[in-house]
């Protein structure tokens, strides 16, 4: 009797060990990366509402902040977690701080190396990319471009990115997946086409510059409902391969660029507007893009 009390008990206990471990396995502290755009953000339905001084930027700039609450709410609602959240658009100081869940980091300012993707390293275990657009040349896409207004076109491999497909390829090179992205519908069906992965439609493009917006109530639900589903499926999700050497094809709205470009050791010259680069991997690659669209002024 005694014998078969203490194998129950051994048993009870055995089992209890394997339950705890399993919950406190799930409760995890997570780490996420937000890249937060504003041309995709629900609501925003015209040009001046993403520029400083346009006309209703105010009101873009909270339609921007409460997406990230909501997804950020989301995600402390499923489990504890460290979140780093970078503003990624234009000078990269839009979100309103101050009304930012104070559970969060925030990075801002456009003076970083890594733009979009700043701060993101391989300890992080999934990042979540807000508000996106469509890249440059993107038929219908609003407010579609990569990077700038110099970007004709990047192919990274041989496959043609916008900042979405460019940033989910960095960070695949970290082992990162990114679980979810919102934007417009094309930037969507381009997006999918690259990164198996989850994505919110935020509006319906009409053309270039103008969309068919759902509420921004509606377009936050979504988020919300879609960012516990990701987190719930995380183990499943996979971070994009990546081969080395990284090869970069970057077209220009210019030859003058193109021509100052080729000023770059190792620079290979396709056509007026077309150059190439052979990068030993992403990291060095997102670094030269972003001199190239960003710093050459021509």
């Amino acid at each position: 009797m005694k014998l078969f009390y203490f194998r129950t008990i051994k048993t009870i206990l055995l089992i209890f060990a394997i339950t705890t471990s399993g919950y406190m396995f799930s409760q995890e502290k997570l780490k996420i990366f937000i890249s937060v755009d504003m041309e995709g953000i629900g609501g925003i339905g015209t040009p001046k509402m993403t520029r400083s001084g346009g006309k209703d930027y105010a009101t873009g700039r909270q339609l921007m902040t409460d997406e990230v609450n909501t997804v950020v709410d989301a995600i402390f609602e499923f489990g504890d977690a460290d979140i780093l959240v970078n503003d990624s658009h234009g000078d990269m100081q839009n979100l309103l701080h101050l009304q930012l869940d104070p559970r969060v980091t925030y990075l801002q300012s456009n003076i970083k190396p890594l733009g979009m993707v700043q701060g993101l390293d391989s300890s992080f275990d999934a990042a979540i990319f807000i508000g996106y657009h469509a890249r440059a040349g993107n038929l219908g896409g609003f407010l579609a471009h990569t990077g700038s207004g110099s970007v004709k076109g990047l192919w990274i491999n041989g496959i043609e990115v916008g900042e979405g497909g460019l940033n989910a390829l960095y960070a695949g090179t970290l082992g990162v997946p990114v679980i979810l992205a919102s934007g417009d519908d094309k930037f969507s069906e381009e997006f999918t086409k690259i990164v198996d992965t989850r994505t919110v439609i935020t509006k319906t493009a009409v053309g270039s510059s103008a969309a068919k917006l759902l509420h921004p109530d509606k377009v936050k639900a979504k988020l919300k409902t879609k960012t516990v589903e990701a987190l719930r499926n995380l183990k499943t999700a996979k971070p994009l391969n990546v081969s080395n050497p990284v090869t970069v094809r970057f077209k220009s709205s210019t030859t003058t660029r193109a021509d100052v470009v080729m000023s770059i050791p190792n620079m290979k010259r396709i056509d007026g507007t077309t150059v190439e680069y052979k990068a030993k991997n992403m990291d060095e690659a997102y670094r030269l893009i972003r001199v190239m669209y960003k710093y050459i002024s021509w």
